[in-house]
């Protein structure tokens, strides 16, 4: 009679961990998202991490009903079921379901994903025994994961990285190779200087941008050569690219290959990205003038910002109606994009206010030097804007101050803000 009890007990609230089973995946993946988002701060990102964190815990109040839920939901391969899996197996202790959440996790790159976040997101006491016999494993994922969740940390595995580089299995797993190399930049590894050098002319495209990324970081503007054609290239890198190669370069070389990258007129989205970061006030006027191409107009108004400081929202610059363009993912059956349009959280400009505005107000900044937010870049500033600002701004900000202080390790903007 009390077996039954317990049975219809149990089945009664099985929808209740179901719907905080998905709620916590729908979460993750929203905060995965508006991490990169220039409308959320951080502030923000802590509200979502807030309704986040009380899914799971509702989820951990029964782990004999929740934790079949999470595990069927691992066969879909979704990051943010890997992610609600993976938390809910190491705060479990139980070796079996973390094996479990493991093995889910390093099925494919998507999985991969949910994992390493689960990773960065878990308290240190729950994490850092098992990223330690992850680095010792003899399987190269295992140490992959180890060196990805180090990664999302920032936390450094000490020698674990230099015998990794003097290992050729390791280096002949590309995706835990150009893990490390990209780790060496982002904790500011200057003993390793000298391995990025055997990477930095690699044919292996992973290899070969987080070598040199990591390289520039360190100091070396020598592979900003080699970081040029990633800008030039409409691929997968070269947003990547452009913010650290129009960082570090002069104005004058700077505009030499914004000319450049000109003369690709597929490449007009990128011209005014790298304008915005290389953020010479003598291009504003060209930007004001790309506001008027609707296709154009959101991502030239966010360089504007980048450059000026001036906030379109708060000074009442925005336009009252979007210009009537394709939405992105649309109705259509048989259109196979389903991306979001990149531009969906930015405002629509008024450019006639903005010409008006930037008319009384732009004999202030000075043409030929760079810019942040419409100040002069300092340390203090950054500091300032990578606690305050939105988070594409606090972005831009960790890489301003990871390459004005050599040996400064670039702040992870997307790590977990709740109770750190």
């Amino acid at each position: 009679m009390a077996t039954s009890y317990r049975k219809n007990l149990a089945g009664a609230y099985q929808g209740v961990f179901e719907q905080f089973a998905g709620d916590a995946s729908f979460l993750w993946l929203l905060r995965s998202i508006a991490v990169k988002q220039p409308h959320y701060s951080r502030a923000d990102i802590e509200i979502l991490e807030q309704r986040l964190e009380a899914q799971l815990d509702g989820l951990m109040t029964s782990l004999e009903q929740s934790w079949p839920i999470c595990e069927e939901a691992l066969e879909l391969n979704d990051p943010g079921e890997t992610f609600v899996a993976a938390v809910l197996a190491f705060r479990s202790h139980e070796i079996k379901k973390i094996q479990t959440a493991v093995v889910a996790g390093l099925v494919d790159d998507d999985a991969a994903k949910g994992l390493i976040s689960a990773l960065g997101w878990l308290d240190a006491r729950l994490v850092a025994g098992w990223i330690e016999k992850f680095l010792s494993s003899k399987d190269l994922d295992h140490k992959y994961l180890a060196i990805a969740a180090a990664s999302v940390r920032r936390q450094d595995p000490g020698e674990a990285l230099q015998r990794i580089l003097q290992r050729d299995d390791c280096r002949q797993h590309e995706k835990l190779y150009a893990r490390v190399l990209r780790l060496i930049g982002e904790l500011a590894r200057m003993d390793l200087i000298p391995d990025l050098q055997q990477a930095m002319q690699s044919e292996q495209e992973d290899i070969c941008f987080w070598s040199n990324r990591s390289a520039i970081l360190l100091g070396n503007r020598d592979a900003l050569e080699n970081i040029r054609p990633f800008v030039f290239a409409d691929g997968r890198y070269q947003q990547r690219a452009i913010e650290i190669a129009f960082r570090s370069l002069g104005i004058e070389q700077g505009q030499l290959w914004i000319r450049q990258l000109a003369e690709d007129s597929g490449q007009q989205r990128a011209v005014i990205k790298a304008t915005g970061v290389l953020a010479d006030p003598q291009a504003v006027d060209w930007l004001i003038a790309r506001m008027e191409q609707p296709e154009f107009a959101r991502v030239a108004a966010e360089a504007f910002s980048s450059i000026t400081g001036i906030d379109l929202e708060q000074n009442q610059l925005t336009a009252e109606t979007a210009e009537a363009l394709p939405l992105q993912p649309n109705d259509d059956a048989e259109d196979d994009d389903v991306t979001l349009d990149e531009d969906e959280n930015l405002p629509w400009p008024d450019v006639d206010r903005i010409k008006a505005l930037w008319q009384n107000q732009g004999q202030h900044l000075t043409g030929g030097q760079r810019y942040f937010l419409g100040r002069g870049i300092s340390v203090e500033l950054l500091q300032d804007k990578l606690r305050n600002a939105g988070q594409r701004q606090r972005q831009a900000a960790a890489m301003e101050l990871a390459l004005l202080e050599a040996g400064r390790p670039l702040e992870n903007t997307h790590a977990r803000v709740l109770g750190r």
